[in-house]
């Protein structure tokens, strides 16, 4: 696991100043902290921070072919690499090392562009081919690796692993996007391929980007090179289903768990985390390192069902207690995401990741469960909404649901059962809009009220609900619950779960693998029946029918928990006046896209109790962090 970096100046190849790409490799010290190597010549320049896992001895980077005409830098691991190398070898192909890398730039050689197709792994990577005059840049199947680029006044194209690595350019414009601030207040984090500012962008998962030299690398266009199928199987029974899933999650298990470095995994006490621990013990002969953490309040500690897993598989487990009030991270985040990133869950996340490291270098996750088997409670309550739906006309939803919807008061301090403001707000929509609705961190009623007349002036028009709709039209399947995983795995997947836990766990100098995202996997669950994976309101129904032999009724069948903080009583007490200072921020103000009347009527009605508007104060902090940290030219400013 590593970070990259590049300059290619495909106008006029001139020469790179190794300063400057030396400094863009250094903002990324912290995800190889094991060494690092730049390479330069004319019009390229290429960087390399490495966390060694494979290959030890042999595996730097930059790395070259044989006669050093192609050269790649790499962040992630290919887990067929092996198989690979037995390939290309019978193709002709000599390798000088045992490195994945190596096999990347041999696959490059070999088939071109296509090279990517023969990939399994979680992959960025970049790779320069003299003789063709080529540059390609590609980012693996799901995006459980990151990779960012922009290009540069003077024309020349820059790229890192992190957006930071591309801020180190003060020539790099710092304007906003101002589609990309609604779209973080619409979703907690700014969704690809967009990021927050107007000149750089994140490559989208399963796509590849080719320059050529004497080209214009702003005319550049990335192109999809996989997807995820939602094919459907022949029918098969219910046993079969269960088998053949057990059989395809052992061995993406098995294919991830390679390393010369100490290797474990998280453990929430969650079917997801539980079913890779499982796995991973009928596997390995010595006893899996797995490591938890537990907080003091125990409405959101689940560290005894991990116990219980550790317990039943007789792991190395490491369980520390981690105090709920711990706040003092906020600045830290906002430097490690680069970007406004608003989910409070990335605390404890840190957390966990700094424990693992204190044992293991790799550590396996179960990240990826929900999108798979639809596990989210939103799965259930839109497809309960579109139950309604399909009952009703569009003619007449819309008028009737849309006048309870407003007229409905908002009750976050009511039982779940009288909060029916949003579900009547979104069977007044269609499927997708609905869907968009609920999983939104702030509706567009709220968006309305705290961004100011001005800002929404320069929105056009323009709602984060189009990157939904846009990815629901090139969905490869009209089942509605498909649509909705599918929109997931484009958005929140990519954009919240796996930035997060790269983040999070580089921060560390840890790599985090997620065998239930490897993209064989992916493509044959998107292809079981959807009553498979959500009957009678319950989630994940075969996945935890076909884990029954391996997990306890008590772990597969429990409430489901999410890994957050207690957020809302924060913001009242010991978060309070910071909280405070940070949403008054003349910094803030002063950027013309909020309204400051109602971000203190938030403010006000939350720390009385009247109102939970922790959420939005939340995103908000954290909106204000990164400006405090990234000296970024606002929209609104005049």
């Amino acid at each position: 696991m590593c970070g990259i970096v590049g300059i290619f100046d495909p106008r006029g190849m001139r020469d790179i100043d190794r300063a400057a790409l030396e400094r863009m490799n250094q903002t990324q010290f912290h995800r190889g902290p094991v060494e690092g190597d730049v390479y330069l010549e004319p019009g390229v320049g290429l960087g390399h921070r490495r966390l060694s896992i494979i290959d030890l001895a042999a595996g730097q980077q930059p790395l070259f072919n044989e006669d050093h005409s192609v050269v790649t830098v790499f962040n992630g691991e290919i887990y067929n690499f092996r198989a690979l190398m037995a390939e290309l070898t019978a193709l002709g192909h000599v390798f000088r090392t045992r490195s994945d890398t190596e096999t990347i730039v041999h696959a490059w050689e070999q088939w071109g562009e296509d090279c990517v197709k023969h990939l399994r792994g979680m992959f960025a990577f970049a790779i320069w081919d003299r003789r063709q005059g080529t540059f390609f840049l590609a980012r693996d199947h799901l995006g459980i690796k990151p990779l960012h680029y922009a290009t540069l006044p003077d024309g020349r194209f820059v790229f890192g692993s992190e957006l930071k690595s591309l801020l180190s350019f003060p020539e790099l414009p710092r304007a906003v996007e101002p589609r990309a601030v609604e779209e973080y207040f619409a979703y907690g984090y700014v969704p690809e391929p967009r990021t927050i500012f107007q000149h750089a962008f994140k490559l989208a998962p399963g796509h590849a980007l080719t320059l050529r030299a004497g080209g214009d690398p702003a005319t550049a266009v990335p192109h999809r090179w996989w997807d995820v199928p939602f094919t459907p199987h022949a029918p098969m029974s219910q046993q079969a289903m269960e088998e053949e899933l057990v059989a395809r999650l052992r061995e993406a298990v098995e294919s991830q768990l390679e390393a010369e470095v100490p290797l474990g995994a998280f453990l929430s006490g969650g079917v997801d985390s539980s079913a890779i621990v499982a796995m991973m013990a009928g596997l390995t002969r010595e006893p899996v390192n797995t490591c938890s953490i537990a907080f003091t309040d125990s409405a959101f500690d689940e560290s005894h069902y991990a116990r219980q897993v550790a317990e039943q598989y007789k792991t190395r487990h490491q369980c520390e207690t981690v105090d709920q009030d711990d706040y003092g991270l906020v600045d830290l985040l906002a430097g490690l995401y680069d970007e406004p990133y608003a989910d409070s869950s990335a605390i404890p996340t840190y957390r966990v990741c700094e424990l693992a490291r204190k044992r293991v270098t790799v550590a396996l996750s179960g990240d990826g469960g929900d999108e798979n088997f639809a596990g989210y409670r939103r799965y259930r309550m839109a497809m309960g909404e579109q139950q309604v739906r399909s009952m009703l006309p569009l003619a007449l939803r819309k008028p009737v649901f849309g006048f309870l919807g407003s007229a409905y008061p908002k009750a976050d301090w009511a039982p779940r059962m009288f909060r029916a403001k949003t579900t009547f707000e979104a069977l007044a929509r269609d499927l997708v809009d609905g869907y968009f609705h609920g999983v939104s961190i702030l509706v567009d009623r709220v968006r309305d009220q705290l961004f100011s007349s001005g800002f929404r002036g320069q929105l056009q028009g323009y709602r984060a609900a189009e990157v939904m709709r846009g990815h629901a039209a090139n969905a490869p399947t009209d089942d509605p619950l498909s649509v909705l995983q599918y929109i997931d795995m484009k958005t929140y997947l990519p954009g919240d779960i796996l930035t997060k836990v790269d983040r999070a766990s580089m921060a560390h100098a840890l790599e985090v693998r997620v065998p239930l995202l490897d993209h064989q996997f992916v493509e044959w669950v998107s292809g079981l029946p959807s009553s498979s994976k959500l009957r009678n309101g319950e989630g994940k129904h075969v996945f935890k029918k076909a884990l029954q032999p391996y997990l306890s009724d008590d772990i597969l069948y429990r409430k489901k928990m999410g890994f957050s903080i207690p957020l809302a009583r924060w913001l009242r007490g010991p978060l309070r006046e910071s909280m405070r200072r940070a949403v008054l921020n003349p910094l803030l103000l002063d950027t013309g896209i909020f309204n400051p009347d109602y971000l203190r009527l938030m403010i006000d009605e939350h720390v009385a109790g009247a109102k939970d508007h922790s959420t939005a104060l939340w995103a908000v902090l954290m909106f204000e962090a990164f400006l405090r940290k990234n000296g970024a030219d606002l929209p609104g400013r005049s």
